[in-house]
């Protein structure tokens, strides 16, 4: 069975033969009613696109253009690699690649053996059908990373529901994800929370783009799942009907986390779960400031700077937040090697918590001694 399958540099007139000036494509086996299908992503340089085809129509559409409209095409199966190149002339070259027996040695002990939240040899619905999982609830080899990243995020929702939960009562748990792409995460913390945790929730994803959007409330329709809605919308302007009890985001880029962080505290959540990205705000701004003169054996390589940057972001936003009456911890969210975007800031808020004048004066210290105006002071 084909497990998935990755098209690259097409012809010059792609676009006339697909309708889209496509640069890559990339198509993973999922699982609908006992049935294979695939679900094929297809990127321009700027949008992505998506489409689900059956296992006929698949290898209708490999025999049409594996090393044709596009010159490269690899095609993964549990057993083997099949690379089909194209040449100018319009000759194919195809080659096998068998591929190393993947799997787990029957005397494994449970000493050694991750015990995840979600586990590996079950079929669970949302993770077949976005490619994560084959239809028999094996973790494909390439997306291992992300089964981790998953459960390691669901350990830390996991830890803060015994002070959620009893202030809740018998309504639904309220959960909103700002920026959340594809979902993978939306999907598992409502798989979780409802399947495993048999607790009523009321999640939405929200995302900038239409098409993401589209597609993953095509799935949610798909797999019937109650409770979870996506909508389109901006982090900065968005109101729910109900504020959220515990607000999600992942990768946020730049000062969309700070508004996001905002949203929250002033819709008094209960909690946060934020994984930063791409804080280029303080970066740029020490650029301009005469903070370099003391920070200079720091500032003068760019990859410290960079890392500088980030560190004092994400430090002043815990400050504000502790301020604002929450406990913030910063955690490591998964191993470095994986992902240079790895602190998770988990906020919770403190019940009659008063502001900690001390954090303020601390952060503005930072603040002066850097010559910066950061975002999250402006909110916070």
């Amino acid at each position: 069975m084909i497990i998935s399958v990755t098209l690259s540099k097409p012809v010059k007139n792609i676009e006339e033969i697909l309708g889209r000036p496509y640069q890559r494509i990339k198509i993973r086996a999922s699982n609908n009613s006992n049935n294979t299908t695939y679900m094929a992503e297809l990127f321009t340089q700027k949008q992505a696109f998506h489409e689900q085809k059956s296992a006929q129509e698949l290898n209708e559409f490999i025999e049409k253009h594996g090393g044709k409209t596009f010159k490269n095409c690899v095609i993964r199966t549990e057993s083997e690699e099949i690379t089909i190149l194209g040449n100018k002339k319009g000759e194919t070259t195809r080659l096998v690649k068998k591929l190393e027996s993947t799997a787990k040695p029957q005397n494994i002990t449970w000493k050694n053996k991750k015990n995840y939240l979600i586990q590996e040899g079950n079929p669970v619905p949302f993770l077949v059908l976005l490619g994560v999982m084959t239809p028999e609830g094996k973790v494909i080899n390439s997306k291992y990373d992300k089964f981790r990243q998953i459960n390691r995020f669901l350990e830390f929702l996991n830890d803060i529901l015994p002070e959620i939960m009893p202030q809740i009562n018998d309504r639904p748990l309220r959960i909103a994800d700002f920026g959340c792409g594809k979902s993978y995460l939306t999907f598992a913390v409502h798989y979780y929370l409802t399947e495993i945790k048999k607790i009523h929730v009321e999640i939405i994803g929200l995302d900038l783009k239409k098409e993401v959007i589209d597609w993953c409330n095509k799935i949610t329709k798909e797999l019937e799942l109650k409770g979870l809605v996506f909508a389109i919308g901006n982090i900065e302007g968005y109101s729910y009907k109900n504020a959220p009890d515990i607000m999600i985001t992942l990768h946020a880029c730049d000062t969309a986390t700070d508004f996001a962080l905002e949203y929250a505290v002033k819709n008094d959540a209960k909690a946060i779960l934020s994984v930063p990205c791409c804080q280029h705000e303080i970066n740029q701004q020490l650029n301009k400031n005469n903070a370099e003169s003391v920070f200079r054996p720091v500032l003068k390589y760019g990859i410290l700077k960079e890392r500088f940057s980030s560190l004092v972001t994400d430090a002043l936003r815990a400050e504000y937040l502790e301020n604002s009456g929450y406990n913030v911890q910063l955690l490591e969210f998964i191993d470095m090697e994986h992902t240079p975007k790895n602190i998770l800031i988990r906020a919770v808020k403190a019940r009659n918590a008063a502001k900690n004048g001390t954090n303020i004066s601390e952060a503005e210290e930072l603040i002066s001694a850097l010559k910066i105006s950061p975002t999250i002071k402006k909110l916070l």
